[in-house]
């Protein structure tokens, strides 16, 4: 007689007794809303609110991965559950914002920018979650995807809160979006702020700093924010060129 082989279930046990951890996956889920919220805002002409939300799921992604590090609740599925979620805020999102905003008046080169925007970030999340064991944590590898929606969804934010119409910049925002997402599938490094320590004493002129900084990005919120990525995007070619300099100087006699 055939041996019966028994039945693949459908889902698997194991993970039903353990559960899903809520608090970090709360904090995924709202990003993920952000993200779709701009796809629907941007389908509608707000492209404004559109660019906010991308903002919004940027700051939100960032406190999923620490909620569940200071509360020990890390698992596999909060990890793939958080790269789907960047995919659709950080990739398909601005990609979608920036399309409709601009580049759909470019005919087919407008959607191959765009397309060129997408499959860097997921290039770049694939990328990331392979090499997560063996990189250093101090640095990106490429320019992290939350960093390159904030630079799309950033000019257009600008362009919008200073007049400025879609059709005169379509060609920077065409270069812009290529730039970005070329630059996050790029071996160059940026900084992660990871080895920073908040619990350790600093002087006070970093508290005087910090307050400048939101004093800054009070007056014109758009503009600051739109340079600081910016500044963030050009900072690993300026240490790459750096690195390169350093390494064809003759060694000193």
């Amino acid at each position: 007689m055939p041996e019966i082989k028994p039945r693949k279930t459908l889902f698997n046990p194991e993970l039903r007794r353990r559960g899903i951890y809520v608090l970090p996956n709360l904090f995924t889920t709202a990003a993920l809303f952000c993200g779709f919220f701009a796809v629907v805002q941007a389908m509608k002409g707000a492209f404004e609110l559109a660019a906010v939300a991308i903002f919004v799921a940027m700051v939100l992604d960032g406190l999923d991965g620490r909620v569940a590090r200071l509360t020990r609740t890390q698992s596999a599925f909060g990890a793939e559950y958080d790269s789907l979620s960047d995919m659709v805020s950080f990739g398909v999102a601005p990609a979608l914002v920036v399309y409709v905003w601009a580049l759909k008046d470019m005919g087919r080169l407008g959607w191959i920018a765009a397309f060129i925007y997408c499959v860097g970030a997921a290039l770049r999340l694939a990328r990331f979650n392979t090499t997560l064991e063996v990189v250093d944590k101090r640095y990106f590898q490429g320019l992290p995807s939350p960093a390159a929606a904030a630079l799309v969804a950033g000019f257009v934010w600008v362009a919008i809160d200073n007049g400025i119409a879609a059709f005169d910049v379509r060609w920077i925002a065409c270069v812009l979006v290529i730039f970005a997402g070329i630059t996050m599938v790029t071996n160059v490094r940026f900084y992660s702020f990871k080895d920073i320590n908040l619990r350790r004493s600093v002087p006070f002129i970093f508290i005087v700093a910090m307050a400048l900084g939101f004093a800054v990005i009070s007056y014109d919120t758009p503009a600051a924010l739109f340079l600081l990525f910016v500044v963030y995007a050009l900072s690993g070619y300026v240490q790459a060129a750096i690195r390169l300099l350093k390494r064809k100087a003759p060694p000193a006699v």
